[in-house]
C-alpha cells in the first residue's frame, strides 16, 4: 500500500515537469539582427541592403 501511494506521488510529481520539458521542444529560434542599412530576407535567409 506505501509502495503504491508513493509511486502515484513520485508520477504525479514528475509528470509536469516533463510535460512543460517537451512543450516548448523544436520551437526555440535565435534572434538575428542586421546591421544598419539592411533588413532580413526569409526567402534568401540573409540579409539584404534596404534601398531608399
Amino acid at each position: 500500500m506505501k509502495l503504491t501511494v508513493g509511486l502515484a506521488a513520485l508520477a504525479l510529481v514528475a509528470l509536469p515537469s516533463l510535460a512543460a520539458a517537451g512543450c516548448s521542444y523544436g520551437k526555440q529560434k535565435q534572434a538575428l539582427s542586421c546591421a544598419q542599412g539592411t533588413t532580413w530576407d526569409s526567402a534568401t535567409n540573409t540579409c539584404l541592403p534596404t534601398s531608399s
